[in-house]
């Protein structure tokens, strides 16, 4: 079985460490709380098996001396499992249960004002509802500013915070509750109330559901804890409770969304309404994405506006077939009857250099559809330490066959242009975009040698246009691929951006470690193969390369 991010020792019945008995008093005094909106006798806080593990993994296991294991907990869950009121309900056990501690400092943490309320008046309704806590709490709920609850038992106090975090240098947390971090807008909250940690040994506990994009601080914490709950970092002292869908999943199985979202078992949330919302998703890329990420807890890798339906993406894969060998069989020959177009783009610093080949099928099996095919190319000193620090397979791709590695510190314009040379040799090249960065040069000589090399700039007036080819191809299921993994890592890593003309630009969905070059070659050839093809085929002019020499 492959290593998994699910916690399927929530629901495994797996012993779990309580040596000093404390994971049971926080689980009776949860029990002891009343809510407001219990269906359960007595309007008792409804704590389910799935919520009461968690409690009892945070709490139970400690260290001889009695401190806690756990110091920061990482809880990912879809929607409409409960996380207010579990939220509300641990930062009580903190003020006024058994995890008090004189003077004791809990703060709600949120991207603004109207979310920090939430989770606030819910623990004001939980106390409310039980005359014996109100009883000994004082409420500070002003209309604007801090809200805060202070016990008069041991002085401890509950307050929200949504401020750029600066003024809290200095603290001394004994609990942090960090809400929906998916949508701060910086660290700077986190990093003040995190330095004050050692002070007084204060438990952090993120409740939050998937975000979108890998850069940010948000991602970088759930990498974090994605690689413990992998056995990449050990680290007793973080406890990832990630219920996202694991490898081979389909987001569209019932069953999937009953595993991903532990309170379905127990009416929440409906499953009604998730079948609704399912079949807008099929049918709606930016509603699917949002269902994935939302629902079923994915975290995307995308931005908020996606690009590319995958859907559609991986339905264009073909299988390549194998000889008697287990070697892949060419099946370039077969699309060497078609014309071919390309679109390069050089390797800037830290980038990778990609072709991509896109041929325009007319008539035919597939009929109307392109077909298209990546080269990549990366330099192979440094390789090691690259892999290490983007997470990202290069040596087996290599091994692979998925990626050309280049001797030396950079990738050469001359090994580019061998593989271009050796495309046109075999296919029916009519056009070669390229982005003219660095690669000017290299392209007049393959100019000379009567290769059709086409500039094409970076800018918002060529690539808008040529991205939205691109778009409408990949969903429209027009696009034909061989499953390419570097290829789809790429357009993975997109993030749409719209200029005021609407002009879509594709930029990296992480700025430090991601790659788009295959995308952006990608949408260089597709659009020539469908532009060239609409307007009557330019290189088919007699002209031509006089056109290009005088452009």
């Amino acid at each position: 079985m492959s290593a998994s991010t699910y916690p399927h020792w929530v629901f495994d019945n797996s012993p779990i460490d309580d040596p000093f008995g404390y994971g049971e008093q926080a689980v009776q005094f949860l029990r002891s709380l009343s809510h407001p909106q219990s269906t359960l006798p007595g309007m008792a806080f409804q704590l389910d098996p799935w919520l009461e593990r968690i409690v009892r993994r945070i709490y139970g296991p400690r260290h001889p001396d009695g401190k806690r294991i756990v110091k920061d907990v990482w809880l990912q869950v879809p929607r409409g499992n409960r996380k207010t009121s579990t939220a509300a309900a641990l930062a009580l056990l903190h003020l006024l249960g058994p995890e008090a501690v004189p003077q004791g400092q809990a703060y709600f943490c949120a991207a603004d004002r109207k979310q920090a309320e939430i989770g606030f008046l819910e623990a004001l309704g939980i106390i409310r509802a039980d005359k014996n806590l109100s009883d000994v709490v004082s409420v500070n709920n002003p209309k604007i500013g801090t809200k805060s609850i202070q016990s008069h038992l041991d002085g401890s106090i509950l307050e929200t915070t949504t401020s750029d975090g600066d003024k809290f240098h200095g603290t001394s947390p004994t609990f942090v509750m960090c809400d929906e971090v998916h949508i701060w807008k910086n660290r700077k909250l986190w990093e003040a109330m995190y330095s004050g940690r050692r002070k007084r040994g204060a438990l952090f506990v993120t409740c939050t559901t998937a975000g979108r994009g890998r850069h940010g601080f948000a991602y970088e914490r759930y990498s974090l804890f994605r690689d413990i709950a992998l056995g990449k970092i050990v680290n007793p002292s973080k406890l990832p409770i990630i219920f996202e869908p694991e490898e081979g999943d389909d987001w569209l199985d019932e069953a999937v969304w009953h595993k991903v979202n532990p309170g379905m078992r127990y009416g929440y949330p409906l499953l009604d309404e998730m079948r609704d919302d399912a079949i807008t998703a099929q049918h709606d890329p930016i509603e699917g994405y949002a269902f994935r990420q939302l629902a079923l807890n994915e975290w995307l890798g995308n931005s908020t506006s996606p690009l590319f339906n995958f859907d559609e993406y991986d339905a264009g894969a073909f299988d390549v077939e194998l000889d008697k060998n287990g070697d892949p069989v060419d099946y370039e020959s077969d699309l060497e009857e078609f014309p071919c177009y390309l679109g390069v783009d050089y390797a800037q610093s830290g980038d990778l250099a990609a072709i991509v080949a896109a041929w325009r099928h007319d008539g035919g099996k597939y009929d109307g559809k392109i077909t298209i095919k990546p080269w990549f190319f990366v330099q192979s000193e440094g390789l090691e330490d690259r892999e290490r620090l983007e997470q990202v397979p290069y040596r087996q791709w290599v091994k692979d066959g998925h990626l050309i590695e280049v001797p030396g510190p950079v990738v050469t314009q001359e090994a580019v242009a061998e593989v271009i040379k050796e495309i046109c040799a075999r296919h029916d090249v009519r056009q070669v975009r390229y982005d003219p960065w660095r690669f000017r040069a290299t392209a007049a000589e393959l100019l000379a040698d009567s290769v059709p090399m086409v500039e094409m700039r970076q800018g918002s007036a060529t690539m808008g246009p040529a991205n939205g080819e691109l778009i409408r191809a990949v969903n429209g299921r027009l696009i034909r691929h061989e499953g390419h993994p570097i290829l789809r890592n790429h357009f993975d890593g997109v993030a749409a951006v719209t200029n005021k003309a609407g002009m879509i630009w594709m930029d990296k969905a992480d700025q430090k470690r991601g790659h788009i070059d295959g995308a952006i070659a990608a949408s260089m050839a597709v659009s020539s193969a469908i532009t060239d093809h609409d307007q009557g085929g330019l290189y088919s002019r007699d002209d031509i390369f006089d056109l290009l020499k005088a452009a």
